[in-house]
């Protein structure tokens, strides 16, 4: 099948050759492994149907099924028996996924089931896929474009909404058509430098002055989708939020009360957590791995010992740190020793529901694990640590009830990758350097060598210029079957 461009041509043929033997017929199993109501096992490659048929015992009717249509039948094996009786959804070349045929085979779920299934296939000539072989044929043929095949598995990877609406908007073509916009301007600049190279000086003259308001727009679009990263990072990779406090200041209290659910072990016997605790928490639309450690203090119990020395490690490696300190006691030596040492901890002044509880000191936010007083304000002052205050934006996602909408911003379409970052940093730095030229009068052809550097920057982002490492790397860590 023809390379969707020239560039694609130059690239793919370094790459491994199991991706780019694309007339083999693929199959791999699209669901999670081991048992369920209904498994799908994928196919594609341009004799897949026929070789589908083969193997179906309704062979004609399979090869006759239209695109987007389903057959039933049973699937056999090399020695005719039965192996499950499945809905085979047909789909025809162009219109289809990879833009090849292929057929997407529905059976029961059992391992055994699947397992026969996927033996039939290889014993019809088909090859197991490569991990993310599906969508890179879909980017091979056109389907999609680079970013939109990473918003795949970004996708299939999201823990939380606000994490899938923003992979969605990536897949729907958002990045795609932000980073057009961003190459039409930069190419009309391109055109703009060759024209007064090509021409004399009189049909044509070499100063580019006028050209600077479009040059300074198109490096600060650059900056901006570069700066969404922050945001488009934690919704993709999540985040790591550690408890940290003095033994009893009710860390596991206030963890189970962010989890909604008894996870920790809640005892007034110092020392109950000796080593940390950790879950998985949807903290507002960022997805969260929420730490309970053990207590600060010394200890001569070895074991409690090694729990407080592996619970700071986890503290100073996680992206917030809540600090916990018990109302009824106030600050010790340990809590102001810890602070001092990591200044931007969330403060949460725990027990204020109690009698003896101290007032609330300035910068600290008063909660009670016992009642969840407060629990709003914590949340949204640690969403804010984590993102940072977006004035005048609301956040995507459905926050919790009561919880301060802070801290995500919405915006049209969000990066969360780290190359598409460095691209963009690249491209707007070529653009400022452009931007230098022109003022200084340099020579036009300077000019347009800087202009070229970042649209080749920007086609890194949607594979027009993407080296076939990078295209290998990132497709090879899609699961198989996608």
């Amino acid at each position: 099948m023809p390379c969707r461009s020239a560039s694609m041509r130059a690239i793919v043929p370094l790459m491994a050759a199991g991706y780019l033997a694309l007339d083999d017929d693929i199959a791999a199993l699209a669901t999670p492994p081991g048992a369920g109501a209904l498994a799908v096992v994928r196919t594609a490659g341009p004799t897949s149907i026929e070789r589908l048929a083969t193997l179906f015992s309704r062979p004609d009717i399979l090869r006759g099924t239209p695109g987007y249509a389903a057959a039933f039948g049973r699937v056999t094996g090399p020695d005719g028996a039965a192996i499950d009786e499945v809905i085979a959804v047909v789909f025809r070349a162009p219109a289809s996924y990879t833009g090849q045929d292929g057929v997407d085979i529905m059976c029961h779920g059992g391992r055994a089931t699947v397992d026969g299934l996927l033996a039939a296939l290889d014993s019809g000539g088909f090859r197991r896929a490569l991990p993310g072989e599906f969508s890179f044929r879909a980017f091979y043929n056109g389907k999609m474009d680079l970013s939109r095949a990473e918003a795949v598995a970004d996708l299939v990877a999201a823990r939380t909404a606000a994490a899938r609406t923003d992979a969605l908007a990536r897949l729907s073509g958002g990045l795609s058509r932000e980073v057009a916009d961003m190459r039409r301007e930069l190419i009309r600049l391109a055109a703009a430098c060759a024209l007064r190279l090509d021409y004399g000086e009189d049909e044509a003259p070499e100063d580019l002055s006028e050209e600077l308001p479009a040059m300074r727009l198109a490096r600060a679009s650059c900056e901006n989708l570069a700066a969404s990263y922050a945001v488009g990072r934690l919704l993709r990779d999540g985040a790591t939020v550690a408890l940290a406090g003095r033994t009893n200041a009710g860390k596991s209290s206030l963890f189970n009360r962010l989890l909604k659910e008894e996870r920790a072990i809640v005892s007034p016997v110092p020392g109950t957590t000796r080593d940390y605790l950790e879950a998985e928490l949807d903290l507002g639309g960022l997805p969260v791995r929420l730490v309970d450690t053990a207590g600060v203090r010394q200890s001569v119990d070895p074991v409690e010992a090694e729990g407080v020395r592996r619970s700071l490690l986890v503290a100073g490696g996680a992206d917030a740190i809540i600090y916990v300190v018990d109302a009824t006691k106030g600050l010790a030596a340990e809590d102001e020793e810890f602070l001092n040492g990591n200044p931007g901890s969330v403060r949460a002044w725990n027990k204020v529901d109690d009698a003896r509880a101290m007032p609330v000191p300035s910068g600290w936010i008063g909660v009670s694990a016992a009642t969840g007083r407060g629990e709003s304000e914590l949340v949204g002052v640690i969403r804010q640590a984590l993102v940072g205050r977006h004035d005048g934006e609301t956040a995507v996602g459905v926050p919790a009830v009561g919880v301060p909408a802070v801290g995500v911003p919405a915006v049209g379409v969000r990066i969360g990758s780290l190359r598409h970052r460095d691209a963009l940093v690249r491209a707007a730095a070529a653009v400022a350097d452009a931007e230098t030229a022109v003022e200084s009068g340099e020579p036009v052809d300077v000019v347009a060598i800087d202009i070229a550097e970042a649209l080749e920057a920007l086609g890194e982002i949607t594979g027009e210029t993407t080296s076939e490492d990078i295209l290998e790397s990132l497709f090879c860590n899609f699961c198989v079957g996608k």
